[in-house]
């Protein structure tokens, strides 16, 4: 059954020298990131940065854009710089809320927009396969994602499957998420487990409910940066970014550039102490043999996951 999947169905890569990619584009970086870089590598260096990228209909309002659809089209190519700066400033983990459940509410136009744009993105992606197994990232993604159209759903799976066993970086995109729900579902399983005989009360603690979050097996999130200079989390990542360092960048995110990430990462290490002091207060303990009891539950979860994701791309 895995084997069959393995291979893409409806969307082959593209060789040819006309072809024009999107998301590894070889761009320069400031003269002065050489210098940047070996100032960061002197201290602790984020693993997972967060990211709300905020600020793309108001960046469309105020150059007049048509379409606000054309905001958030900005916001993308932005997007991929970012992820490349991250990846040469020493992140491996990057995770962006590209989508909230709350955004259904905005009007038709731009949540179709929206889902049309993302389509047209992630073919694209799967259009520089070759480009993507070469830097070997991993993409996930992140959400109640049976909330989103079909189509879209497959084209995530599709890529989730082809990146599976990459290990050179991990890329998390948030579409249809919010922390609040995020949590729920990872407490839904819980109780199915509890129904099902794999887990007891007893078992529920709060590592055990970290193992059934989207997160489940990404790296601490170490530095959340928010642009648009909104002092709130918008329901992202509650759990996991209760204790990291919070950014907040007083510029919208199109125009998010290199130096305003350096400098995140600079804030970062200036705080990174307390912080990690803290973290070590706070640690929760699990023994290794109450681990392995919930063990069966944690195999039958990602089963359960994983056969979804199986059925989309046999469908």
């Amino acid at each position: 059954m895995g084997e069959k999947t393995t291979t893409a169905k409806s969307i082959q890569p593209v060789q040819n020298k006309n072809f024009e990619p999107e998301w590894f584009v070889d761009r320069k970086l400031p003269w002065w990131s050489y210098f940047a870089k070996r100032w960061l590598k002197a201290g602790p260096l984020p693993k997972h940065v967060a990211i709300i990228m905020d600020g793309n209909r108001r960046y469309a309002r105020t150059h007049k854009y048509g379409s606000v659809i054309e905001g958030h089209s900005r916001g993308f190519t932005q997007l991929t710089q970012v992820l490349d700066w991250c990846r040469e400033l020493g992140a491996i983990e990057v995770t962006v809320y590209a989508f909230s459940i709350e955004n259904f509410k905005r009007s038709d136009e731009e949540v179709q927009g929206l889902m049309k744009m993302a389509e047209k993105k992630f073919e694209k992606l799967l259009q520089e396969r070759v480009k993507l197994e070469e830097k070997r990232i991993r993409f996930r993604f992140f959400g109640n994602l049976k909330l989103l159209p079909i189509k879209l759903q497959k084209l995530m799976a599709e890529i989730e499957w082809i990146t599976k066993d990459f290990e050179q970086g991990y890329i998390n995109v948030c579409l249809a998420y919010t922390a609040q729900d995020e949590i729920a579902r990872s407490m839904e399983y819980i109780r199915r487990g509890v129904q099902k005989g794999l887990l007891e009360e007893d078992d529920i603690n709060e590592w055990l409910v970290s193992k059934c979050l989207d997160t489940r097996k990404s790296f601490d999130v170490d530095l959340l940066i928010r642009t648009s200079g909104e002092n709130r989390l918008s329901d992202f990542m509650l759990w996991q970014c209760s204790n990291c360092y919070l950014h907040v960048v007083d510029v919208l995110w199109p125009e998010f550039d290199f130096s305003h990430l350096y400098k995140a990462f600079l804030a970062f290490q200036k705080n990174y102490r307390p912080i990690e002091e803290l973290n070590y207060v706070i640690r929760e303990d699990v023994s290794e043999k109450a681990k392995e009891k919930s063990q069966d539950f944690l195999d039958w979860m990602e089963k359960d996951r994983e056969t979804y994701t199986l059925s989309l791309l046999e469908s």
